[in-house]
């Protein structure tokens, strides 16, 4: 995946600015592709440079008092999806994919354990484990927090993105405890 594609996708679903798409990001896409602020914003740049977004500038809610104590409000840029952005996108979807990339620090560092001799990756393992049942259960709280009821189209996508994650996790979490007796 792309990080420009990932963006565009966060700007389809909803227009914004670079702070708030920042944001979004971090607790949805960032999950399974992550990316920088700063590269975020390098990329809102160079993809308005290509013209597959552009920006509109809009009052933000929150305004600031100049010197003089006067309330001025502050400018920011939100953001939008122009036709040829959506274009890039769909040719990118359409395109195959890389496939079977499970690039792991870990699962290297593992490989030198078997080959080296033991390295002592006890306490290493231990708090991923640990990071992976943290994410597992904020998958969680997101799915009984986001997806009861019935569903439409978009949320059953999402939903399935989500289980996909829980999976993953539940997954690694099993694998980890199975490898460190």
């Amino acid at each position: 995946m792309s990080t420009p594609h990932a963006i565009l996708i966060s700007l389809l679903e909803q227009p914004s600015s670079g702070y708030d798409l920042a944001r979004r990001f971090d607790k949805s896409i960032g999950y399974f592709w992550h990316a920088t602020h700063q590269q975020i914003y390098r990329e809102l740049g160079r993809m308005a440079e290509l013209g597959w977004i552009a920006a509109d500038e809009a009052a933000s809610q929150a305004g600031t008092a100049d010197g003089n104590g006067v309330e001025k409000r502050n400018r920011k840029k939100v953001y939008y999806v122009l036709p040829p952005g959506r274009d890039e996108l769909v040719r990118w979807v359409l395109s195959p994919g890389a496939g079977l990339d499970q690039r792991e620090e870990i699962l290297v560092k593992l490989r030198a354990d078997a080959a080296i001799g033991p390295l002592g990756l006890d306490k290493e393992m231990d708090r991923l484990i640990a990071l992976h049942e943290a994410r597992l259960e904020l998958y969680r709280e997101i799915e009984r927090k986001d997806f009861g009821g019935t569903l439409d189209r978009r949320q059953q996508i999402q939903y399935a993105l989500l289980r996909r994650g829980i999976r993953f996790q539940e997954d690694w979490v099993r694998w980890g405890r199975e490898l460190m007796p």
